[in-house]
């Protein structure tokens, strides 16, 4: 097995073993395994970077075995700069979601661990395939744990949350099966991604294939106006599920963007690009004002995630290597910063058991440990400087006064809503007096939850402070899609 394939199925082996003979009478002895699982499946992930070369667009680490030899269907597997921190990012917060569970999770607890090791694999599946049927079954093959983890630890309304979340998000990718069926057609009998990357496509056909690729994606990322399904998602999901949605699951629609609708269908992006750059700044400024008037906690970084995944998309869409290579920075930082405020989150309800902003106040009076982390991760979400929030929004932003002034203002301007909403919470949640009976008798953080909030509090300071790790790595590979995308398009 190649590094590649590795990194797909030690998180998947160990949680298949995890689903066969682990029993609650046993939670202990699973949840040493899950860990155990999460940091080998993190380990073997460490030479994709430590061995990547920076120096070259091609893809790396390739792995080619016929599957379904009659269809031409390969498991074909590579990685490039774009790809290659979104597997150690997902294999960090699977590791991340083990411990922060431990205690939690008191029932069915190897289903638990088990769905979010097998989930980890299945993301990573998709930032590797480089054939287009096997990305198809890794992209929605992750529909089935995240479904069955917000179904059954969920909270009160979970079963509407997972069947709203299974079928917005299924719906959207039958019309991408049938734009790769189309591309299998018209290349001869081919799903190798590369091959379609330079297919001499026509206009309307690309069209046609942009908006089928648009309605999986979009779906995904979650972009305005079909996000309506992410906010009841976060309310109902578990605490670790809320985690793995925001800081990797989204990230599968954005890349997508990335693989297929920009190299395969140049002209139609360019062509839509003011639509795509409209829906993204609606996301950062009309969701920011939504954003303001929540009471639920979750609900707030909920909606905090459409508007800050909004910069992706309309980084992807402006064309400059500015732009595109803040966007997909923006996804790293979202994954920590966005993992950080639900699982901050999460610390508070296990204690109190509600996420209404309205039931806490004084929170630093009586657990000023957890205070210093949660004001770390609000600045961040704010798009602080010196934070991960800030590096990706910033570069978006200059790239786009690269392209028109007016749409870099707009894009800066949810710095300013990020800003209110954000410190609105902390403000009620965190200073003051104590406000009630239930915040005074809270107990700051144990042992293992600052472990595991330190580490997500390391890598947001780290890529704030020294970003440079992160860019280096991407920006051959995003020049070579920004010229392979350019020259199919004057072709």
């Amino acid at each position: 097995m190649g590094l590649l394939s590795l990194a797909i199925w030690t998180p998947i082996a160990f949680g298949v073993v995890l689903l066969a003979l682990g029993r609650d009478d046993q939670a202990q002895a699973v949840r040493w395994i899950a860990l155990v699982g999460a940091v080998v499946s993190l380990l073997v992930t460490l030479p994709l970077y430590t061995q990547f070369d920076v120096a070259t667009a091609a893809m790396q680490f390739v792995e080619t075995t016929p599957w379904i030899e009659r269809f031409n269907i390969n498991y074909h597997l590579g990685i490039d700069g774009i790809s290659v921190w979104f597997i150690l990012l997902t294999a960090f917060i699977n590791v991340i979601v083990v411990i922060a569970g431990w205690e939690v999770i008191t029932s069915r607890v190897n289903q638990y661990m088990g769905a979010f090791l097998i989930l980890s694999g299945l993301m990573i599946g998709v930032f590797c395939a480089l054939d287009g049927m096997l990305f198809y079954v890794f992209f929605e093959a992750t529909l089935i744990p995240m479904y069955l983890i917000i179904g059954v630890w969920g909270g009160p309304n979970k079963i509407y949350a997972a069947f709203k979340f299974f079928l917005y998000t299924l719906m959207g990718s039958l019309l991408m099966l049938i734009a790769l069926i189309y591309l299998y057609i018209t290349s001869g009998g081919s799903f190798d991604l590369l091959t379609w990357h330079k297919l001499p496509l026509g206009q309307t056909a690309q069209t046609l294939l942009f908006f089928a690729f648009l309605a999986a994606f979009a779906v995904k990322v979650p972009m305005w106006p079909v996000h309506t399904w992410l906010p009841d998602v976060h309310v109902e999901a578990p605490t670790g599920g809320s985690a793995v949605l925001a800081a990797i699951m989204l990230k599968l629609g954005a890349y997508g963007f990335l693989r297929f609708s920009l190299p395969i269908t140049p002209d139609a992006a360019h062509e839509w690009a003011g639509l795509m750059i409209g829906l993204s700044l609606a996301a950062v400024i009309y969701v920011g004002f939504v954003t303001m008037v929540q009471k639920d906690m979750k609900k707030l970084v909920a909606y905090s995630s459409v508007a800050h995944m909004g910069f992706v998309t309309l980084g992807f869409f402006l064309f400059n290597d500015l732009s595109v290579a803040g966007g997909i920075v923006q996804m790293i930082s979202h994954g920590f910063v966005s993992a950080a405020m639900f699982l901050g989150i999460g610390v508070l309800y296990d204690r109190v058991h509600s996420r209404e902003i309205a039931a806490y106040g004084g929170v630093v009076n009586t657990m000023p440990k957890f205070t210093a982390f949660a004001m770390l991760f609000a600045m961040a979400n704010c798009g602080l400087p010196g934070t991960a929030g800030f590096v990706g929004e910033w570069m978006v932003i200059l790239g786009a006064l690269r392209v028109n002034f007016w749409v870099g203002m707009a894009a800066a301007s949810a710095l300013i809503f990020g800003a209110a909403y954000t410190l609105w919470m902390v403000k009620r949640v965190y200073l003051g007096p104590v406000t009630n009976d239930h915040v005074k008798h809270l107990k700051d953080i144990n042992g293992r939850e600052f472990f595991y909030l330190s580490l997500l509090g390391i890598a947001i300071l780290y890529m704030g402070l020294y970003p440079k790790p992160f860019t280096d790595v991407m920006d051959v590979s995003v020049a070579g899609l920004l010229k392979h995308v350019a020259m199919t398009k004057l072709n």
